[in-house]
């Protein structure tokens, strides 16, 4: 049954967050618009632009439960604050942009806590955690990820292009099919799929009621689907530039694959919850039987069978 909130609690909370909230967009301003130029200029993180929607739509789905949260301002919250104000503080110091925009997630955590309580973080803290896919990876990460991306990529594009009897050669990351040449560079890595896919895998992750240990697979399984969706695309481009031609290649390359993939990525998402539905199917609620205590039972039988087999011996002995 749903708790009523008190009316003075609720005025209360929103007296807290909405100057807060305020308060907080103000102090990041400069950060969230270098954040934004980076998702408007980098392709990479385009999809950054659709994580604070994301983020609405996790607390509009958690409705039913914000009906039942008792609010109760928690003072907590003033250290969670404090610890954001110290990560922008290093930030500054040792020039970390990254590092700037991460101490968002702490500040609009400690809002919560001493707007609403512990109860409310608790309901909307997969919205704030979220947040986190808003700022882009360090460059030194994105190197590190880059490298082992590209060679998979490489060298499994080239089996696959031999599988389907294609004469591919990998020399580094350059694939040659006869007169043909495809290079695999960075931007062709994968980790733009790894990236996008990873957020798009932690929102089914959320929104779907599964226990934690599926949910934390469905988010680890981001990285195979997306070096598979990445390898089809790239031995498709090969089969285009022996049997369409170089443009249409490119143009398939360029354009198109980025979306086409998505969409084989969402649907391998699907395949893998259908998967995992079938084979781990969770035990039906079992009807629980009261167990009358002991005196209740003996009681419930009636005579023992002594006494019932006392009756008829006593009884036949008055006949005549």
């Amino acid at each position: 049954m749903p708790t009523a909130t008190h009316p003075s609690t609720t005025t209360r909370t929103a007296r807290l967050f909405v100057p807060g909230a305020v308060v907080l967009v103000w102090a990041y301003w400069q950060t969230l618009g270098v954040l934004a130029a980076r998702w408007d200029s980098e392709p990479l993180y385009s999809h950054c632009f659709l994580v604070p929607v994301f983020c609405g739509v996790i607390v509009w789905l958690r409705r039913d439960r914000l009906s039942e949260v008792r609010l109760a301002p928690n003072w907590l919250g003033v250290p969670l604050l404090l610890l954001g104000a110290a990560m922008r503080l290093a930030a500054a110091r040792y020039y970390l942009e990254w590092f700037d925009g991460l101490s968002l997630i702490p500040c609009v955590a400690g809002l919560v806590l001493l707007s609403g309580g512990l109860p409310l973080l608790k309901v909307v803290y997969p919205a704030v955690l979220f947040l986190s896919f808003m700022v882009p990876l360090p460059f030194r990460i994105e190197s590190v990820l880059a490298a082992p991306l590209q060679s998979v990529a490489t060298l499994a594009s080239t089996f696959g292009l031999q599988v389907f009897g294609y004469p591919a050669i990998s020399e580094g990351n350059v694939i040659l099919i006869h007169e043909h040449t495809i290079g695999v560079a960075e931007a062709c890595s994968g980790l733009r799929m790894l990236v996008v896919f990873f957020a798009v895998s932690t929102a089914a992750a959320i929104c779907v009621s599964k226990p934690l240990w599926e949910k934390t697979l469905v988010v680890m399984s981001a990285l195979p689907i997306a070096i598979v969706c990445n390898v089809i695309r790239i031995v498709a481009t090969g089969v285009l530039f022996e049997v369409a031609g170089k443009e249409m290649a490119k143009l398939v390359f360029h354009d198109l694959a980025g979306w086409l993939m998505m969409l084989l990525a969402v649907a391998l998402l699907r395949l893998e919850l259908w998967v995992l539905s079938g084979i781990l199917i969770d035990p039906p609620d079992r009807e629980v039987v009261p167990v009358l205590p002991e005196a209740t039972r003996v009681q419930s039988r009636g005579p023992s069978s002594r006494h019932r087999r006392a009756v008829p011996a006593a009884a036949s002995a008055t006949q005549p």
